[in-house]
């Protein structure tokens, strides 16, 4: 059994995050500071890759050991669009998702001049394309918001009795929403939508 001073040991130093969670993720919310207004800059993944090809994302992926959020989004960024750190200049950070998945997804806000947008080179391994979108079209057009349901029914087997619950137990289910924007001719939507609607937010 370990001493109370081990369990303090132990903890002292322990950053919280998301109990249970498998994994984390960061993307980086490049904004464009461009001279009539400001935009932002979304990928096109490629059609090659096994999880989400050909989806409209922002810059990113999981974090390595030791990396913070911040760390994963700027390397993420230097790998998928050959953009590096010191042409990025960082904002601050957006709430994060806790999905129904068992990870978490930090977005990292940054701007990037014009100029450094130009000098881009997308990894084809892993982008289609990119564009940007101005911000005013986010604040202006509503998206189109779809909700599916979480299930609320209990595991097969649960044992009821020994934890002193009737089998009518109402389990906590819940509900995601899905927002979609459509912009010429891309559909930006899911947890990127849902990262926009967040930090555009009045």
């Amino acid at each position: 059994m370990r001493s109370l001073d081990a369990i303090a040991a132990h903890w002292a130093g322990h950053t919280p995050a998301l109990l249970d969670a498998k994994s984390r993720y960061a993307v980086l919310c490049p904004f464009i500071d461009a001279p009539e207004e400001p935009h932002l800059l979304l990928e096109v993944r490629s059609s090659d890759l096994r999880s989400h090809p050909g989806e409209v994302c922002f810059p990113g992926g999981q974090l390595e050991p030791g990396e913070s959020e911040t760390d994963c989004a700027l390397r993420e960024t230097r790998e998928e669009l050959d953009i590096p750190a010191r042409r990025i200049r960082l904002l601050g950070m957006g709430d994060f998702i806790c999905s129904v998945a068992g990870f978490t997804l930090q977005p990292v806000l940054g701007s990037i001049s014009p100029e450094t947008l130009a000098q881009a080179r997308p990894s084809p391994v892993e982008v289609a394309g990119v564009f940007t979108v101005p911000v005013s079209f986010f604040a202006r057009t509503p998206p189109e918001v779809y909700t599916y349901t979480l299930s609320s029914s209990g595991p097969e087997g649960f044992p009821y009795g020994a934890v002193g619950i009737g089998t009518d137990h109402l389990w906590v289910g819940g509900q995601v929403d899905v927002p979609v924007w459509h912009w010429q001719g891309h559909a930006i939507w899911g947890m990127t939508a849902r990262i926009i609607r967040s930090l555009l937010a009045e």
